[in-house]
C-alpha cells in the first residue's frame, strides 16, 4: 500500500512539473513573439505568418522554416545584410524570439 501511494505521489508530481513547463514554453512564446514584432523589430525585415508580417528585405521565415540553432545563430551574431543583436536583445529574449520562430515555421 505505501509503494502504491509512493508511486501516485510521483505521478502527480510529474504532472505538475510538466504543466508548469508547458505554460514556461507557452510564456517563452508569448514574449519571442512580442520581441518579433517590437524591440526585435524582425517583422520589418522578414515574412512570417503567424506574426501577420511581410517583411521582404530578410527571408521568408514561412519558407525556409529555421530551426532554432540557426536562429539563435543569426540573430546573435548576425548573417548577409541582417545586424548582430548580440548586446542589443539579452540571451533570455534571442532564445525567446528563436523559440517563437521555430515553433511558428514548423
Amino acid at each position: 500500500m505505501k509503494k502504491k501511494l509512493i508511486k501516485i505521489n510521483y505521478c502527480i508530481l510529474a504532472l505538475i512539473i510538466l504543466f508548469f513547463q508547458n505554460i514556461k514554453a507557452e510564456d517563452l512564446f508569448d514574449q519571442g513573439k512580442q520581441i518579433f514584432l517590437e524591440e526585435g523589430n524582425c517583422a520589418t525585415c522578414h515574412a512570417l505568418q503567424d506574426a501577420n508580417s511581410y517583411g521582404n528585405i530578410g527571408p521568408n521565415l514561412n519558407e525556409i522554416k529555421p530551426d532554432i540553432m540557426r536562429i539563435i545563430s543569426a540573430v546573435t551574431n548576425g548573417t548577409g545584410v541582417m545586424p548582430a543583436y548580440e548586446g542589443q536583445l539579452s540571451i533570455e529574449e534571442i532564445k525567446a524570439v528563436a523559440t517563437y520562430v521555430a515553433r511558428s515555421t514548423n
